[in-house]
């Protein structure tokens, strides 16, 4: 089934590409969702309402969960869905610039199996099914291995790195990084050019399910917070926050963060600012 799936998301993020290349970021028409649920634009619409009409009329048995779409919890009924985020980065978008991406993956049972993330202005195709591997525009890609913590680079904001977080209070000495999309972020540790990605935050689905297949099919691990490995489908559509990195990266940043520093589910995702 992942296989089958994965030719399918190809075709609908190319799509959605083309549809959102049409609009100019700064151009597009723009305004903020309710109870600061951040901005969104025509073109995050255009892209929604295109996946939804081609994905669930390709696989009618499959459910339904977009961060463009009201969530109605009629997926909690399916055993396998789409989990979609039209323009993940749409501050990005909006602004003008090149980093935002399409997100659109296919869970079952909670975990997922297939997964794209485009930038369609870098022309970047991050790609994988479960069992086969992850790629960039077709080529095989893996994690980086560095040494450990104080040669690595973890990608990350700010509030990541109080001192309330870390054991003992103590920030490990790792060089911090940033990209406005928590999928792209996710699909560069995959490609190895950043040797983590954290948030302490809880995370929509939306946001990182492509990213966690893509990064754990690149031979790198992808758990909440905690080290749980991330179930999707959930009745509150979010995970209590996300360590992905390299096997030895990650087992490091898990031991330094504080472990009762727990996370409060439905809580805002981290702030966009790095």
């Amino acid at each position: 089934m992942p296989a089958r799936d994965l030719p399918l998301l190809i075709e609908a993020a190319r799509a959605a590409g083309e549809i959102a290349t049409r609009y100019s970021g700064k151009l597009a028409r723009r305004w903020d969702k309710p109870e600061g649920a951040g901005p969104v634009t025509e073109a995050d619409i255009a892209v929604n309402d295109m996946l939804a009409a081609m994905l669930p009329s390709a696989r009618p048995g499959y459910g339904w969960l977009s961060e463009e779409t009201e969530d109605d919890g009629a997926r909690l009924n399916h055993d396998r869905l789409f989990i979609v985020d039209p323009i993940d980065g749409t501050r990005s978008f909006a602004d003008g610039k090149r980093t935002w991406a399409h997100s659109i993956a296919v869970a079952e049972h909670g975990r997922i199996t297939a997964a794209v993330i485009y930038l369609p202005l870098l022309d970047r195709l991050f790609a994988a099914a479960e069992g086969q591997g992850a790629t960039l525009n077709a080529v095989p890609i893996a994690t980086s291995q560095p040494a450990g913590l104080s040669t690595a680079e973890i990608l990350a904001t700010r509030p990541n790195l109080e001192p309330t977080h870390w054991r003992d209070g103590h920030v490990p000495a790792f060089a911090r990084a940033y990209r406005p999309s928590l999928a792209y972020r996710l699909a560069l540790v995959a490609q190895g050019r950043f040797d983590g990605m954290l948030t302490l935050r809880p995370s929509w689905e939306w946001d990182i399910a492509a990213g966690d297949l893509i990064l754990r099919e690149a031979r790198g691990r992808c758990t909440d917070r905690h080290g749980a490995a991330l179930r999707f489908n959930n009745s509150h559509p979010t995970v209590e926050g996300v360590i992905a990195a390299g096997p030895l990266v990650h087992r490091a940043l898990s031991e330094a963060l504080e472990p009762d520093d727990a996370v409060i589910p439905g809580t805002p995702p981290d702030p966009p600012a790095p």
